[in-house]
């Protein structure tokens, strides 16, 4: 599940990890799968990597939450959030140090994307 150009950082890595254990989370629980995911939710969380992978932050990127850039589309954006709203709370108990990073990047500064001119 790459997505985007060349190697991506640790941070971007961590943030596939904690997407992935949510997704594991509500696929679980709310279509009684087990592993692998369902169809719907593996489509999700592909899309998630990939938008990860193309994130114009890489390294300096904040929680979704408190970006300025919206990468996925309206429909996705909501399921994304139904996910999060629904396995949040469930992490801390399943996959402590993630959520305790994810507390961490929620407090990072939120960096400006740079306007390009044309030429």
């Amino acid at each position: 599940m790459s997505g985007g150009k060349g190697a991506v950082g640790p941070r971007i890595r961590r943030e596939r990890r904690t997407m992935a254990a949510m997704m594991r989370i509500y696929c679980r629980d709310q279509h009684g799968g087990d592993e692998p995911l369902c169809e719907e939710c593996a489509a999700l969380l592909d899309y998630a990597h990939r938008r990860l992978g193309s994130c114009p932050f890489q390294e300096l990127k904040p929680a979704c939450s408190h970006c300025e850039v919206h990468c996925y589309s309206a429909a996705r954006r909501e399921r994304v959030k139904a996910v999060m709203r629904y396995a949040g709370p469930r992490m801390l108990w399943r996959h402590p140090w993630l959520s305790l990073w994810h507390l961490h990047d929620k407090r990072r500064r939120v960096p400006r994307l740079e306007v390009r001119r044309r030429s």
